[in-house]
């Protein structure tokens, strides 16, 4: 039913008449909020209910500029609060500074600061940050495609002790140690740090040759230069800690990379045939030592053998002169029997009976030849009186040395006897 219908009573809003009154007056409002204010903190309201019209009128707007200023106070009192609480997170550091002077480190978690003269400076300690030297990389240039590479020849060129220049690239990764150091000390610690990494980079170059750096050396080329880039930084108290020193290439100009390319191969050449000439070497020198020891060891054998041959020959001969000395016939005899032994023992002998024979002989050559070493000979058995002695008629046998001395000896005593 509206307000202004019939039986629907007075409930014009503007009005304040009825029962059902609009929203409060705020002066109102502001006032008693003020009063309530004065009560908690034991003042008395000003004017009594005697008191006049005008009187009443200006103690009520003094009440809302009170209340206004109230409010107005609480909430910049929480602004406040809110301005001077400050956080640090996890791996971070909270640098106080009090008009624009250091005050303190905060470690992580809620503080409280004076707003507006405290000013805090956070600072990651434990992120890893990442700078390269003497080379620049970009974006790609299309989806998959590898980064582009841009060479800085300022940076990268370095003169090594041979007087050669080598293209060196590095990458250097470093953290925040000390953020009071990193904020105060040095104007801009980044490009210190690359400043720095390339000094020494360079001086531990210069002290190197080329071929150092580019073959074996790098593992101590990266040693030598961290350690030296962290001693300078710590002298001049960046607040910076060098964690890793990559040398991700070491080559020289591109100018004459092709040259250094031949010079490489040839060296390898050259290793390569030291390497095989070393490798005879050792296959052929150990088998000429063996070869000497062993003909070092035969000529002492040799030795040995002629020396105790010479010496049995003597003892023999010494005992032989005194056989002669006691039976110089048997002597004789005896050896001039073993002479002819050991001269006929080397040929194939054939002895014909030629008395009583008649003019056919026959001559078994194939198996006299078989027989015997060499080609056998024809001979005549003589005596010692130098008559021909013979086998029996129409026969003929080869015989060996032992088996003719024998038969001489046997034939000359037989004449002896006669």
């Amino acid at each position: 039913m509206a307000w202004n219908e019939p039986g629907g009573g007075n409930r014009d809003p503007w009005s304040g008449g009825g029962h059902d009154q609009g929203p409060p007056d705020l002066d109102e409002v502001v006032r008693k909020l003020s009063d309530r204010f004065n009560n908690l903190m034991g003042g008395r309201r000003g004017g009594s209910g005697n008191s006049g019209g005008g009187a009443g009128a200006s103690g009520s707007g003094g009440s809302g500029l009170v209340g206004i200023g109230l409010v107005v106070g609480i909430i910049a009192v929480i602004g406040w609060l809110i301005a001077s609480i400050y956080i640090v997170n996890e791996g971070e550091r909270g640098v106080v500074l009090r008009f624009g002077r250091y005050l303190e480190t905060t470690l992580p978690g809620p503080h409280l600061r004076i707003f507006p003269i405290d000013r805090v400076e956070i600072v990651n300690v434990e992120q890893r940050r990442f700078r390269e030297i003497g080379y620049r990389s970009g974006a790609g240039a299309g989806a998959g495609r590898q980064p582009a590479i841009r060479s800085v020849p300022k940076e990268a060129l370095m003169l090594t002790q041979d007087e050669n220049i080598v293209d060196v690239r590095l990458a250097v990764q470093y953290q925040i140690k000390d953020p009071y150091a990193y904020l105060f000390n040095v104007l801009d610690p980044e490009s210190v740090l690359v400043q720095v990494v390339e000094s020494a980079t360079r001086e531990t170059i210069g002290k190197s040759t080329m071929d150092f750096v580019l073959t074996e050396g790098r593992s101590d080329i990266v040693a030598d230069t961290r350690t030296l880039s962290q001693n300078i930084l710590d002298s001049y108290g960046a607040g910076l800690q060098i964690i890793t020193v990559v040398l991700q290439d070491a080559q020289p100009p591109e100018e004459v990379q092709d040259a250094f390319a031949d010079a490489i191969k040839a060296r390898e050449d050259e290793q390569r045939l030291k390497n095989e000439a070393e490798a005879y070497s050792n296959e052929v020198i150990p088998r000429a030592r063996g070869q000497a020891a062993r003909r070092l060891q035969e000529a002492s054998a040799y030795k040995d053998q002629v020396i105790a041959q010479a010496q049995g020959e003597a003892s023999r001969f010494e005992q032989l002169l005194a056989a002669y000395g006691r039976a110089p016939e048997v002597t004789r005899e005896r050896l001039y029997l073993e002479t002819l032994e050991t001269v006929l023992s080397r040929v194939s002998k054939v002895l014909v009976d030629v008395t009583g024979t008649n003019n056919l002989l026959y001559l078994p050559l194939d198996r006299l030849l078989k027989s015997g070493d060499a080609a056998p000979s024809t001979s005549e058995g003589r005596s010692a009186s130098g008559s021909l002695e013979t086998l029996p008629a129409s026969s003929s046998t080869s015989m060996d040395g032992s088996a003719a001395a024998t038969r001489l000896r046997d034939l000359n005593r037989s004449r002896e006897v006669r």
